[in-house]
């Protein structure tokens, strides 16, 4: 079975491919040559250390204010 490369030098990977490799929509993979046959490897990138603190603050994300931050940092400095 073959795959066909579009006018744009682009092939779509089947499911099965990206399921093996753990990759979804927007993620990137990167690929080496090797005696003529091609490699695709999934890029593994630093996990963002502030991901884990996305929606601390506003676990239920909702809409804040304008300035509900600046509001809640004066506060702490502040001491209320």
């Amino acid at each position: 079975m073959g795959y066909k490369v579009g006018s744009n030098g682009m092939v779509t990977l089947p499911e099965k491919v990206r399921r093996e490799l753990g990759v979804k929509p927007g993620d990137k993979i990167d690929y080496v040559i090797e005696r003529g046959e091609v490699i695709l490897k999934p890029v593994r990138g630093e996990e963002n250390p502030f991901t884990k603190w996305i929606g601390f603050t506003n676990p239920d994300r909702r809409p804040v204010p304008a300035g509900t931050a600046v509001k809640w940092v004066r506060r702490l400095r502040e001491g209320r």
